[in-house]
C-alpha cells in the first residue's frame, strides 16, 4: 500500500521457489512475472542452506485477494546461466493481451549432463540458442511455448562459443502490425506470422550503418 509514499506497507506476501526481477500487468488481478528460479542446497557442512539462481522463470501471480497472491501457473526456460534482457528492461517485452502474445528476448544457456559439479555446486549452463521466445497465455492454460525466433543460422550455432555467438544478430526487440510479428537486431529485421511464427521474409541491415549509437536507414 503506497497511499502514503513515505511509509509503504506491506498488504500480501507469497513465499516461492525463485524470484521476479520485473512483474507486468496481464489485467486488473493478475501479473506477469519475470525473474529467475532458485534451489537451496546446504553446503561445506552450513547449517542454513544457500541459494543459487538457476534458469529463467515466468510465473502468473493471482492477486484479486492482495493480502493472499497465489502463483497460478510458471514455466521455467533453460540452465543456470540463462538470461533475457526483459529482467531489466520492459522495453524488451512484447505483450498484447487480445492478440494472446508473449514475446521477449533469450539468452539460453543449457547444462549437458550432471547439472552439479563434484562439489555440490550447481553448473553453470553453456550458450546454446538467442532468440525471441513467444508465448501464448490465458488464464485457463498458462503459458504455453508456440517457440522461438532467432537470427542465427544453424553455421552461426556452429561457430559460436560457450558463452555466445555473433551478437549483432541477437534479437532484442520485437513488434506486431496487423498479424505479423517482426523482430530486430543489429543487422535484421525479420518478419514472421504470429498465428503460427511462420517466416514472412528478412530484411539485412548494415552493421557499420552505426553513427554516435544510432542506426541510420537510406
Amino acid at each position: 500500500d503506497v497511499k502514503d509514499p513515505t511509509a509503504p506497507k506491506i498488504l500480501g506476501a507469497l513465499k516461492i521457489p525463485g524470484f521476479s526481477d520485473y512483474l507486468h500487468p496481464y489485467d486488473e488481478t493478475h501479473l506477469i512475472g519475470f525473474g529467475k528460479d532458485t534451489i537451496e542446497k546446504k553446503m561445506n557442512g552450513n547449517t542454513e542452506p544457500t541459494a543459487f539462481a538457476m534458469g529463467m522463470k515466468l510465473s502468473l501471480f493471482d492477486v484479486t485477494d492482495v493480502a493472499n497472491p497465489i502463483e497460478q501457473f510458471n514455466v521455467k526456460i533453460g540452465d543456470r546461466g540463462t538470461d533475457s534482457e526483459a529482467l531489466h528492461n520492459h522495453k524488451a517485452l512484447l505483450f498484447s493481451k487480445e492478440k494472446n502474445l508473449l514475446a521477449f528476448p533469450v539468452t539460453m544457456s543449457l547444462v549437458t549432463g550432471d547439472k552439479f559439479d563434484t562439489y555440490g555446486y550447481p553448473k553453470y549452463g553453456q550458450f546454446a540458442t538467442q532468440g525471441m521466445m513467444v508465448y501464448n497465455l490465458d488464464l485457463q492454460k498458462g503459458f504455453t511455448l508456440k517457440g522461438m525466433v532467432t537470427h542465427l543460422t544453424n553455421e552461426d550455432l556452429l561457430k559460436s562459443g560457450a558463452n555466445g555467438g555473433d551478437w549483432n544478430k541477437f534479437v532484442n526487440r520485437a513488434l506486431y502490425i496487423g498479424d505479423t510479428m517482426y523482430t530486430l537486431s543489429n543487422s535484421i529485421v525479420k518478419a514472421n506470422g504470429i498465428a503460427d511464427l511462420a517466416p514472412q521474409g528478412a530484411v539485412e541491415l548494415p552493421v557499420n550503418a552505426l553513427v554516435n549509437g544510432v542506426r541510420m536507414y537510406k
